[in-house]
């Protein structure tokens, strides 16, 4: 075998070894192979599965996908799916997670972050007139459960009432504002009755 082909099988046997200390054969804590190479490699997760629609009495069929439409005058792309509703329409939770951020922004208005279980996913609810009385930053809250109110606050304009629903893929050790922005709606307009 010449130089090159060793220098060839070497890389290959160096990277197979690299993949399979990721993984371990013993007890692996319940978890399969797939899962924990999900678990170190972020990015190449499946999305969460279909979501609740997280404004009440909104069915899925009037959900239309404003993902990636221009905002700002053409100088920015729209991170989300904008759900209209009348102002105070209860806003509910699109999936089971922890209350990670009430926080208020320029663009955003009042805004609610959840993140997921699996600490993989962050839901992010904006223009928001307002909080459920008892959501606070560490509680957990449930796919459904009401959690805030349809607003108009921060960059959506007096009276324009609507829910700017997000959703971002989050590496390990990711904060709450860092994730990588997924387009929302094939997740809330999927097939079926929308809670």
């Amino acid at each position: 075998m010449s130089r090159v082909g060793w220098v060839i099988l070497a890389l290959i046997v160096i990277g197979a070894l690299a993949f399979g200390s990721m993984l371990s054969f013993g007890s692996g804590g319940g978890r399969t192979v797939r899962e924990r190479v999900e678990q170190v490699l972020p990015f190449g997760r499946k999305p969460p599965g279909k979501l609740v629609v997280p404004v009440a009495g909104v069915p899925r069929t009037a959900i239309a996908d404003s993902f990636g439409d221009a905002r700002g005058g053409g100088t920015r792309g729209h991170h989300g799916t904008d759900i209209m509703a009348p102002g105070g329409t209860p806003v509910l939770a699109a999936a089971d997670g922890t209350v990670e951020k009430l926080f208020e922004s320029k663009l955003g208005g009042t805004t609610l972050y959840v993140r997921s279980p699996d600490q993989r996913w962050v839901y992010y609810y904006a223009h928001l007139s307002g909080y459920a009385p008892d959501i606070a930053e560490g509680r957990r809250v449930r796919a459904g459960e009401r959690i805030a109110f349809v607003g108009d606050t921060g960059d959506a304009g007096a009276g324009n009432y609507h829910l700017h629903f997000g959703v971002q893929r989050m590496a390990a050790g990711e904060r709450w504002w860092q994730g990588e922005d997924v387009n929302p709606y094939p997740l809330l307009a999927g097939s079926g009755a929308s809670r």
